[in-house]
């Protein structure tokens, strides 16, 4: 397959890449890693008069540390920068878990996290973790630069609230007392597959009894959606295998998936009942049943 004509443009700046956005008129697209943007113009779904990279504005693949702020992943860092960074295995090693299982090593190599989460495909592997994290994200547009909660982010399938003159510069993961997260997905093959069913969790847990608790489900609902439920259950109560059971079955009752070619609604429900448990003693460092 060959890619339809486009313009082309290499801005040096977050503010000329901006204005040139402003004045596209909603036809022009952000290109950083490209993996899902170039796949669907050569399948020829929502092609873009024109192509805006990102590759020489520099600052945009950092990951650090900065204080008062927290964890900052700056938006062109790739799935192998999260799966190889040690600042993330030291803080969140959920996250690096989660790169490791995305796509095959070549798309690793080249997806960024910008790209997985402006994509706003609901079985995007990143979105959940970094929800349950309660990360934020930041948008830089030609008039302003605005931040909100990365649950706030989805609207639907291939859908945000990201601006067509708005470019997603970094994602903040604010300093948190944590016993553990996790992320644990069911995909058809052993690696590199979509998730059918993606759960993550994190958790504060003190002298057996959960404190706070933020389950995230992906691929079984239009976004991203939280578990309010399951959290309830298990704030304020000792764990115990017939709790982390219950918050599994009140997490499936709270998705709302479709039947696909990969999975029927009933069998995603049902996963997540399981993969909610699973993901709960993976955070709380208990085996896995």
């Amino acid at each position: 397959m060959y890619l339809p004509d486009f313009e082309y443009y290499i801005p040096k700046t977050l503010g000329e890449a901006c204005e040139i956005l402003a004045q596209s008129d909603g036809e022009a697209r952000v290109l950083a890693g490209g993996t899902d943007l170039l796949r669907d113009m050569k399948n020829d779904v929502g092609v873009p008069k024109a192509l805006v990279s990102l590759k020489a504005i520099q600052g945009l693949d950092q990951i650090a540390y900065v204080a008062g702020k927290g964890l900052v992943v700056g938006a062109k860092a790739t799935h192998n920068d999260l799966a190889g960074s040690s600042l993330l295995k030291e803080h969140y090693a959920a996250i690096p878990e989660t790169a490791r299982v995305m796509a095959n090593n070549q798309i690793r190599n080249r997806g960024t996290v910008g790209g997985n989460i402006v994509s706003s495909v609901p079985s995007a592997d990143l979105p959940p973790i970094f929800i349950a994290l309660n990360a934020s994200v930041t948008m830089i547009g030609p008039h302003e630069t605005r931040t909100i909660p990365l649950e706030q982010f989805f609207v639907g399938p291939r859908r945000s609230v990201l601006n067509c003159d708005e470019i997603l510069t970094e994602l903040i993961i604010p300093d948190q007392k944590t016993t553990g997260s996790a992320y644990l997905k069911l995909g058809l093959r052993r690696s590199g597959a979509l998730a059918v069913v993606g759960v993550a969790a994190s958790v504060v847990a003190n002298g057996g009894r959960i404190d706070h608790a933020r389950i995230v489900l992906g691929a079984v609902a239009p976004t991203p959606v939280r578990a309010f439920k399951a959290e309830q259950i298990l704030v304020g109560n000792s764990v115990t295998g017939a709790l982390l059971e219950e918050a599994g079955r009140a997490a499936a009752d709270e998705c709302k998936p479709i039947s696909d070619i990969r999975g029927s609604a009933e069998y995603r429900r049902d996963m997540v009942r399981v993969f909610t448990k699973r993901a709960l003693c993976k955070a709380l460092q208990l085996p896995i049943k």
